[in-house]
């Protein structure tokens, strides 16, 4: 599936208010649906797809099968063997919402919602104050904002109108005319890097990453700031391998360029939980200790690249 074209309104899976990890200052991070890739360790798997889809959370039901009874549409039923699990055909559900509203338990619920850019400007702006004080502002994230590029250009361009400072976060997968129709309304750009080796990048992601390069050689050479993340998932991104070919590119690129790294999370591991659906990694995996992502962080200097450790850019220091 495609990017789909949005304008003056799109699809969201969350607004979050008061974040602190998506750029400087005190920030709302807006989530948009659709991605291009599809990463196995997806700590946010309700926005991979830019449709809105229904979902029964089966450790919340409380199997007194309301909903059942309330579909207008016949789309839901009782599993054969599981009574506290319910079955939704796709195919008849309409989305109208009845059994999200009947339901007692809150176990059946929208994975996203069709919002206006008025109604997100409206929604920001109640924390304008604080984006001021704290030198913070407005994040797109996903999911990845230029799947709807034509929404996120919409917000991020009344966003500049309102004085907000914004944020892209995205994994630049994309066009150039995209990155150009959206360049001179992005204060930042937050890079999400994976993984470096092309083929490891089609194995686990599905998607080549060579126009991921090209595009981060072209918009280092056209905008200030950009930082760069990598995401450390065990067995996936988080090897020495790749983080120095990461790091490697990036400095031959452009040396002031930092790059942050983004300690695994097991909560992500929950929403597949919650959505009946298998994890790439055990339970038994834990985020890295300081120790280990300092061995990291010494790679990346090594490799000549910048580094962003507790909100401080560090340079490696040439010798005289």
């Amino acid at each position: 599936m495609g990017p789909i074209e949005t304008g003056e309104s799109g699809i969201i899976f969350d607004i979050r208010r008061f974040t602190i990890h998506d750029g400087p200052g005190l920030r709302s991070t807006v989530f948009l649906k659709g991605c291009p890739l599809d990463c196995k360790w997806c700590h946010n798997p309700e926005g991979k797809k830019s449709s809105i889809d229904l979902w029964h959370f089966k450790n919340k039901c409380i199997a007194c099968h309301i909903c059942v009874g309330k579909c207008p549409q016949k789309a839901l039923s009782v599993s054969a063997d599981k009574a506290n699990h319910i079955n939704i055909d796709k195919s008849l559900c309409n989305k109208c919402g009845i059994c999200v509203s009947e339901c007692p338990a809150n176990a059946l619920a929208f994975d996203g919602r069709l919002v206006t850019v008025k109604e997100i400007i409206q929604e920001v702006k109640k924390d304008k104050a604080f984006y001021e004080e704290s030198h913070g502002g407005v994040t797109l994230s996903g999911g990845e904002p230029f799947y709807q590029k034509n929404f996120s250009r919409k917000i991020l361009e009344s966003c500049k109108t309102e004085g907000i400072n914004t944020i892209i976060e995205t994994c630049l997968y994309t066009t150039r005319e995209t990155i150009d129709d959206v360049v001179e309304c992005v204060d930042e750009f937050i890079i999400d890097i994976k993984i470096f080796a092309r083929e490891e990048h089609i194995v686990h992601t599905r998607a080549d990453n060579e126009i991921i390069k090209a595009n981060f050689k072209y918009l280092a050479n056209k905008v200030n700031p950009i930082l760069v993340r990598i995401p450390l998932i065990p067995e996936f991104t988080a090897t020495p391998e790749n983080i120095q070919q990461i790091a490697q590119f990036v400095a031959t690129t452009r040396s002031d360029i930092p790059i942050e790294l983004i300690n695994y999370n097991p909560l992500g591991r929950n929403k597949y939980v919650l959505r009946n659906k298998e994890f790439c990694l055990s339970d038994s995996v834990k985020p890295f200790t300081d120790d280990q992502i300092n061995d990291f962080y010494a790679i990346i200097v090594r490799a000549g690249a910048a580094i962003v450790k507790d909100d401080v850019i560090i340079r490696k220091t040439k010798k005289k």
